[in-house]
């Protein structure tokens, strides 16, 4: 008995993985069908598109890649022309500054010239002018004393204050 016990689960157990096993078998088999069906679908919607995709990418490499060498090329020659453009600048600045400091140094000694020859003139010209013209002044005075006091001795003298007008 012992036997036939031991045959008969043994045989449940069997028939149980048979079962399990169909049951795994249709469900692959399911699982399987909807992927070739998915698999059909992106065949005919994806793949036409990343055809055209790919046509448009060779297409467009060319293009791309000279827009990018010309990019380039463009900044290389901005770069120098920027150069040549700050040098070009500092060149006029410095001239400029030497242009200034030279007009600076002119109208300094100018000026200078312009101070001694006033000094010159004002001690060679003028001082003596005033000397001369005090002297004259005073013998002016002098005479006009002199003469106004011969003047009021005779009687003949008018007295200042009618001589005006």
């Amino acid at each position: 008995m012992n036997l036939t016990v031991f045959v008969a689960i043994t045989a449940v157990a069997l028939t149980a993985q048979a079962v399990v096993l169909a049951a795994m078998y249709m469900a692959i088999r399911k699982t399987t069908m909807r992927l070739e069906v998915l698999a059909e679908e992106v065949k005919t919607k994806v793949l036409p598109t990343a055809d055209t995709v790919q046509a448009m990418l060779v297409e467009l490499r060319p293009k791309v890649e000279t827009t990018i060498l010309n990019v380039s090329e463009t900044s290389t020659l901005v770069r120098s022309q920027m150069e040549r453009l700050d040098a070009t600048v500092n060149d006029a600045l410095d001239r400029s500054r030497l242009q200034i400091i030279r007009a600076d140094e002119l109208v300094s000694r100018t000026l200078d010239k312009v101070e001694e020859t006033t000094e010159t003139v004002h001690r060679t010209v003028i001082s003596p002018v005033r000397q001369v013209a005090g002297i004259i002044q005073g013998v002016t005075a002098g005479l006009e004393f002199l003469l106004s006091h011969r003047k009021r001795r005779n009687g003949a003298g008018v007295p200042q204050d009618e001589m005006f007008i």
